[in-house]
Order: C-alpha cells, then sequence, then structure tokens
C-alpha cells in the first residue's frame, strides 16, 4: 500500500507548514519518502507502518538514498542512525 501525497505537509517547530514533496522509491523496506527542502526533514514510511521522521538531512542524502541499488539499505547504513530523528 502506497502513501499518498495528501499526507505530505508538516508543522515546523515556527508552527508553519512545509510541504514535503513525495519521491519515488523501489525498495521492499521503504514504502514512500516525502522530503522539505526548506527545513531538510525527511519522512519515511516503511513497509511495516511505521514512518519514521528526521530533520538536517541533505538534499545530496535524500537523493543517494532513493536512487541507490538499495534504498532499505543506504536508510538503514547512512540515515536512521546519522541523523536527529524527530517525532511523527
Amino acid at each position: 500500500m502506497r502513501r499518498d501525497a495528501r499526507a505530505a505537509t508538516i508543522v515546523t517547530r515556527a508552527g508553519h507548514q512545509a510541504k514535503m514533496e513525495p519521491l519515488t522509491v523501489k525498495s521492499t523496506l521503504i514504502d514512500a519518502v516525502y522530503f522539505s527542502q526548506e527545513d531538510g526533514r525527511l519522512r519515511v514510511c516503511l513497509s511495516n507502518g511505521e514512518e519514521r521522521q528526521f530533520e538536517g538531512v541533505a538534499e545530496a542524502d535524500v537523493i543517494a538514498m532513493v536512487t541507490s541499488r538499495s534504498p532499505g539499505q543506504y536508510y538503514i547504513e547512512n540515515v536512521r542512525g546519522r541523523f536527529k530523528r524527530i517525532a511523527a
């Protein structure tokens, strides 16, 4: 089941809504990826239904993840423990 773009907004710490752009990803671990260039927030929707949000993520890191041969493995090795996780 794929997430749709209607759920692709977040509320920033300042109380503003920021649009998170959906990115295409082919992965058995990751169902959907959303990224906000405005504030470097990344939302990863896992195939088990869990969601993870991170802050301070560079666009280059997001592109590397979604274009890697194994986005799920890239997420585990380079995103999950490297960037600050925030409440989803």
